[in-house]
């Protein structure tokens, strides 16, 4: 089972045009909504501090977007938590509003591609300097729109202290409350019972209030496998046979290439997991997913489904935004057959 990767793939490619993205543009969340497609796209420049903004593009058919403006639409914010970079949005939407998790940094990361594995720029700071600014920590927060036009920042939704990234609310509440999925990477060891980073689910009363909830591990990383280190990618899907997630898996602890798996897990427990795909669904093998500032990267932040379809988005090597599809019933149907449960 393989998702069929579009031909005229990549859908958004760096801008030269625009010096906020002439060098990246990757990790897009998408959402479908009356008849048309938002995409947040991630969006660098090559300023040696490498900045991370949001560009928007829309489309009608899934497949050919058009950039709205010449400007970034979300931005880091001139003096708050997010000042640094806004990474990886993913968006779902609650009533009539459209909600959107994002990573950020207080200090933009730098060009890390051009460093040692997981390490970026730290700022010149005290030695009491909170660890999030020291350490220059990947945080995650939150923001609503209607429009994608203007944007509210209501805040960080994750530890200060943790990174903790890979954060993604679930569509609608679960038995009453809102739910969420994370992957905090300190979180290995004897202590929490697993290898390397995980998946993990919460539940609260409140969008903003997640810090004392307590989390559960949903799946770990399989030793040894394309999937050692693993975190969620997109947004839970709800289907007559449970919820359908997508998330990526990386081997040799998280330092090779990124694979795409998927998950069924129960819909009214999402705790418990119906099945789990044995082999990756999607992975690198074009030139603009293997030839990047990560190189062999597929990484997505967006899915939806029109018409029995189910699209799905991805970041390509930390460079460009390719989309693939399948019939959602072909998944579904696969994952319940072959599948690790």
């Amino acid at each position: 089972m393989r998702l069929q990767k579009f031909a005229n793939n990549p859908i958004i490619s760096p801008n030269p045009d625009n010096q906020w993205e002439n060098l990246v543009t990757c990790n897009p969340g998408v959402i479908y909504d009356d008849g048309t497609f938002y995409m947040l796209y991630r969006a660098a420049g090559d300023e040696p501090e490498h900045i991370i903004r949001f560009g928007l593009a829309v489309s009608t058919d899934g497949f050919n977007f058009t950039r709205v403006g010449d400007s970034p639409v979300f931005s880091p914010s001139l003096d708050g938590p997010d000042s640094g970079c806004v990474e990886d949005p993913r968006i779902v939407k609650l009533g009539d509003e459209f909600y959107i998790t994002y990573a950020y940094r207080i200090h933009p990361p730098g060009q890390y591609w051009t460093f040692p594995h997981d390490v970026v720029l730290l700022p010149e700071c005290g030695s009491d300097a909170p660890a999030a600014l020291k350490e220059n920590i990947g945080n995650t927060g939150l923001a609503v729109t209607r429009d994608f036009k203007t944007f509210r920042r209501l805040g960080r939704i994750t530890s200060p202290v943790l990174d903790d990234r890979d954060v993604i609310l679930f569509p609608e509440k679960i038995g009453g409350k809102y739910a969420l999925l994370h992957r905090p990477k300190q979180y290995i060891g004897e202590k929490y019972g697993v290898m390397f980073p995980s998946i993990w689910i919460k539940f609260s009363d409140d969008l903003l209030s997640w810090e004392d909830k307590q989390s559960h591990c949903l799946i770990t990383g399989r030793p040894g496998t394309w999937e050692e280190k693993i975190g969620g990618s997109t947004p839970p899907i709800l289907t007559d046979d449970g919820w359908l997630v997508l998330y990526h898996g990386v081997a040799d602890g998280g330092k090779a290439e990124y694979n795409v798996g998927a998950l069924l897990l129960d819909k009214d427990d999402p705790l418990k997991v119906i099945a789990r795909t044995k082999e990756p669904i999607l992975s690198p093998e074009h030139h603009y997913e293997t030839d990047g500032f990560y190189s062999r990267c597929i990484f997505p932040c967006g899915n939806v489904v029109v018409d029995g379809v189910l699209y799905v988005y991805y970041g390509a090597a930390d460079r460009f935004v390719g989309v693939a599809t399948c019939q959602l019933q072909e998944l579904l149907d696969h994952l319940k057959e072959n599948c690790l449960c």
